[in-house]
């Protein structure tokens, strides 16, 4: 297979962003250029950038052929089509939501420690090292600040809330985790499904055991309603929304950020 042709991680999620009304495709702000797009299919070939995979498993070992978590995929896209469409009861049964969450929850963490990582290759790349031995720092360094956390999230209570008022967006990073980012720090993290639909983690005080998913239609956001614009200030690649206003309402800011690389980049 390919690289253009690989199964990007988030295309999973990307589907509910899909078109189909006319054309069929999905719209986005290209972050690196600044310009609103139309990827045509169901592929999402715009988001093409390649991962690093860190196993974050304790006791797993770092194999550089395994390009990512291993995921239930037909469970994955069950799960989330039924949140999209605010269907818990095809959802699958009790045990299959509970691996598609954590499904959902791998492939967040996955996102999320891209950049860090990208950064960790540069900056080790500079050393007079080999690259195994650039490969090992680079994963000491990830499973360091995520392995704990992923511990933390094992035992955490899901929620899936549908049908919300508003549509999200999405990222390349579209994992939030509100208990740093947002001020004052909020007992949550969160993940869109779809542009209806949220996936929101919360502390279940359990010391083991996995805890049942809770499906809620929800008519606001809550404490979580600045969701897109977190998404929005931290994209660094592609925005997807469902329509071309959500882009263009954001797209000053990335407008103003190219015209500042370009500023610092003349001699």
């Amino acid at each position: 297979m390919t690289d253009h042709d690989r199964l990007h991680p988030l295309r999973p999620f990307l589907k509910n962003w899909i078109w189909e009304h006319g054309r069929i495709g999905t719209r986005y702000l290209d972050c690196v250029d600044g310009e609103i797009k139309f990827d045509e299919g169901k592929k999402s070939h715009f988001a093409a950038e390649k991962y690093i995979y860190v196993p974050l498993d304790k006791d797993a070992e770092d194999d550089v052929s395994t390009d990512g978590p291993a995921i239930q995929e037909a469970g994955l896209a069950r799960f989330l089509r039924a949140a999209q469409l605010g269907t818990p009861e095809e959802a699958g049964s009790v045990a299959e939501v509970q691996r598609a969450v954590q499904d959902c929850v791998e492939l967040g963490l996955f996102s999320a420690y891209q950049l860090e990582a990208r950064e960790a290759f540069a900056r080790y790349a500079q050393e007079p090292m080999f690259e195994d031995e650039i490969r090992a720092a680079v994963v000491d360094d990830i499973r360091r600040i995520y392995a704990g956390m992923r511990e933390q999230l094992a035992l955490y209570d899901f929620s899936v809330l549908y049908g919300l008022p508003v549509p999200l967006l999405i990222s390349e990073t579209p994992f939030i985790d509100w208990r740093v980012r947002a001020s004052p720090a909020l007992p949550f993290v969160s993940l869109p499904l779809g542009p209806y639909c949220l996936l929101v983690g919360a502390p279940s005080g359990r010391s083991s055991r996995i805890g049942p998913v809770v499906w809620k239609a929800a008519t606001a956001m809550g404490p979580l309603k600045d969701h897109n614009r977190w998404i929005m200030e931290h994209a660094r690649l592609w925005l997807v929304a469902t329509t071309d206003d959500q882009l263009v309402a954001v797209q000053s800011r990335f407008a103003v950020a190219i015209g500042s690389r370009q500023e610092d980049a003349k001699p």
